[in-house]
């Protein structure tokens, strides 16, 4: 798998980076929500770089202009709820692309420090021969983007596999590149060092989820 971590260059993501992390900012709703969807538009961006394009022919009011035009079929596919945001990124930007969605959770058992990724909704297209787009906003352990995976393999074998997340942490980025197939890519805006001893991503930002829909009832 190829590792594209964007902040390593500056630029103006690392605006949107510092106020979805900022506990002074971060919890107005509405700002963290647009700023994971400009996030998801800046890797977009970056990701359509690396795809295929032909060289088309544009008629104008006064003549014709030839421009390379992307020829991908895109499926974007986000995990709920949290890659809601994230995908309406990307959709600003390929916006002729099909749409997944699915839902996967952490399923804690007896131990509250282990888990396990359930997968409980499952929206998806058809995928044989398509470029698969899969976007989890925060890619803490790596199992609920290799469980996501797994759970869309019935719908057929993609011609391409990138996946896109905001913050990852270190161990679930190694665990994501073991996992997939080595001319796959991980599009992410930065790689934390490491995880507490609940999984979450250190300093990371919190529960994305919450922090853009508002928190979850318990039961």
């Amino acid at each position: 798998m190829q590792i594209h971590n964007i902040s390593q260059q500056n630029s103006i993501l690392n605006t949107f980076l510092s106020e979805i992390r900022n506990i002074n900012i971060q919890n107005d709703r509405m700002r963290f929500r647009r700023n994971i969807e400009r996030i998801g538009e800046i890797l977009g961006y970056e990701l359509s770089k690396s795809l295929n394009y032909q060289s088309n022919s544009v008629e104008t009011p006064l003549g014709n202009s030839d421009i390379n035009l992307m020829e991908n079929d895109i499926v974007l596919c986000s995990v709920l709820r949290a890659g809601v945001p994230l995908h309406n990124g990307l959709l600003n930007y390929f916006d002729n692309a099909e749409n997944a969605f699915i839902s996967a959770y952490r399923h804690h058992k007896d131990n509250p420090e282990s888990f396990e990724i359930i997968v409980e909704y499952l929206a998806c297209p058809n995928l044989e021969g398509k470029t698969l787009v899969l976007a989890d906003p925060m890619l803490a352990t790596g199992q609920s983007m290799v469980a996501t995976f797994e759970a869309l393999k019935p719908f057929g074998t993609p011609k391409e596999i990138h996946l896109v997340s905001v913050i990852g942490a270190q161990h679930g980025v190694d665990f994501v590149q073991n996992s997939f197939e080595s001319n796959s890519h991980l599009w992410i805006a930065a790689i934390d060092e490491t995880l507490n001893d609940k999984g979450y991503i250190i300093p990371g930002l919190g529960d994305a989820g919450d922090l853009a829909f508002g928190e979850k009832l318990q039961h």
